[in-house]
């Protein structure tokens, strides 16, 4: 590296931090300029967040690491590089497993890191380390000739640059008045993803969920409605408040006013106790109404009651007693038209959805689809307790060109199983276990696809066509083959149609097939 090469490379990232750029954008411009001024074959930005180290930008590693989330308890490595106060490069011959073997470059080789540097960044604080920045190559020896100056000059460099986009950050939460806390942020309810209709979607999330709004939540089945919801309550002033989440569909119609609304003791045969209902116990927080659009028309008229005087009523008693909520609802129907068909209350329907948002189907996030992936097989590799996990190329585009029917849910039972495939496979547990697309359930979707192709090929359309009855028995026609290719398990029938349980069985219900 020339003295011209690396001041030029300097100057660029010095330029870059009297810029208003996004902070992803600025931590790839640095990882891109690290890797032109030392060499390496990856390096990598991870944040350390509630004892995990989260990726914020990548450079030569696959896509599906950004989604990852390394626990230091399990990446001895980074536990190591965390509780050095220097540089740290580990012997090429090192025993400890490193986070990234497989996940460096585009080949679907077994590709083993064997030369590794990392360092602790520390923002402000010299005693509180903010992550790691880590460069790896897969040659040994590669970083011998490293000039430490440099190198310590970059660090310093790369520290400036994460406290100029924290700066950044804070100035325009300030603006957009978001009040997303870190453990929100760091939660279980995290969201995940990069794209247009996600950076639209946590933009609508940060807008309403100041205010007291109602909120109805739309999307298909699995898209993650409940995490929004999460989010929603997370980021409002009432975060520190419980968030009640009730399961509109699965509410037993003889006691759902009781679940609901409380009793008192003797309001009916077994209520042996004053009990306080969902609304009474969400008193200062937030009441979710999942799948708000499976709720009979008399428990209806009794939520609009609640929502309209905020007093509810125990089953059997006189007394009304005044409750502060914030009303959060989801479904995977179109209410306007279950409204327009006397299936739902449209008073209901205008309070609920005073502001609405679409959550949108996995198949319309594009790349966001390996970065969950990535989410799942780091959760997979800790549960099945192996050294890795990775997604070979085919792997990989099987994913993003597969139509996705049932959404993130989908996703997530779908790598549970290749991992579990791909793991009883690997002959060598110490190795990185690589899922391939045979591990990948993935071909139904195409046997669906081909099955509507025949059925429209082959059956001639009359003149006049009862749409539903059509659509009815072809459904009908579809389940029983499902049915009989797994010997009538409907759980695992539900699975292969991409469907959820709850919905299956109304389906089945509907048809008239139970």
């Amino acid at each position: 590296m020339t003295t011209e090469l690396f001041f030029n490379g300097l100057i660029s990232l010095v330029n870059d931090l009297s810029r208003q750029l996004p902070a992803e954008q600025r931590y790839q411009n640095l990882l891109k300029t690290l890797r032109g001024l030392f060499p390496c074959d990856a390096c990598a930005l991870l944040k350390l967040e509630q004892g995990f180290l989260i990726p914020l930008a990548i450079n030569g590693l696959s896509e599906e690491t950004l989604g990852r989330r390394f626990m230091i308890t399990e990446h001895p490595r980074l536990e190591v590089i965390l509780n050095s106060q220097s540089l740290v490069r580990f012997a090429a011959d090192s025993t400890l497993p490193d986070p990234y073997d497989g996940l460096v470059g585009e080949s679907d080789h077994q590709l083993h890191v064997h030369d590794c540097m990392g360092v602790t960044l520390y923002i402000d604080d010299k005693q509180t380390p903010w992550g790691v920045l880590t460069f790896d190559a897969l040659a040994p020896g590669t970083f011998d000739n490293i000039e430490q100056q440099a190198l310590q000059t970059f660090i310093a460099l790369t520290e400036a640059t994460v406290k100029a986009a924290n700066l950044i950050v804070a100035l325009e939460n300030r603006v957009l008045k978001a009040t997303q806390t870190q453990q929100a942020e760091n939660s279980r309810f995290e969201m995940i993803g990069n794209c247009a209709l996600m950076q639209a979607l946590k933009h609508e999330i940060s807008v309403v969920a100041t205010s007291d709004l109602a909120v109805l939540i739309l999307g298909e089945t699995g898209v993650g409605k409940e995490l929004v919801a999460h989010q929603i309550h997370a980021q409002s002033e009432r975060d520190k408040n419980v968030m009640i989440y009730v399961n509109c569909a699965a509410l037993p119609e003889n006691i759902a006013e009781s679940e609901l609304f409380g009793h008192v003791k003797g309001a009916f045969s077994g209520a042996n106790a004053d009990r306080s209902g969902k609304f009474e116990l969400a008193d200062g927080g937030t009441i979710f109404l999942d799948e708000i659009g499976e709720l009979p028309l008399a428990l209806q008229a009794k939520i609009l009651r609640t929502l309209q005087n905020g007093e509810i009523q125990r089953v059997g008693s006189d007394r009304h007693i005044k409750v502060d909520i914030r009303v959060i609802a989801a479904t995977n129907r179109n209410l306007q038209q279950s409204v327009a068909e006397g299936q739902f209350r449209p008073d209901l329907y205008h309070r609920l959805a005073v502001y609405p948002i679409h959550v949108p189907a996995l198949r319309e996030r594009g790349k966001d689809v390996l970065l969950i992936a990535g989410l799942f097989l780091e959760k997979n590799k800790q549960r099945l307790n192996v050294r890795g996990l990775r997604l070979d190329n085919n792997a990989g585009n099987a994913l993003l060109n597969y139509h996705w029917p049932g959404n993130i849910r989908e996703l997530e039972h779908l790598l549970s199983r290749a991992a579990l495939k791909a793991v009883a496979e690997n002959a060598d547990p110490k190795s990185v276990a690589t899922i391939s697309l045979r591990h990948l359930d993935i071909e139904n979707h195409d046997q669906t696809v081909a099955l509507l192709t025949t059925e429209a090929q082959t059956n001639e359309v009359p003149s006049r066509v009862d749409l539903k009855s059509q659509v009815d028995a072809f459904q009908t026609r579809l389940i029983e083959q499902k049915l009989n290719e797994h010997q009538g398990n409907l759980t695992k029938t539900a699975q292969a149609l991409g469907l959820d349980k709850g919905n299956f069985h109304r389906l089945l219900k509907r048809l008239g097939m139970r």
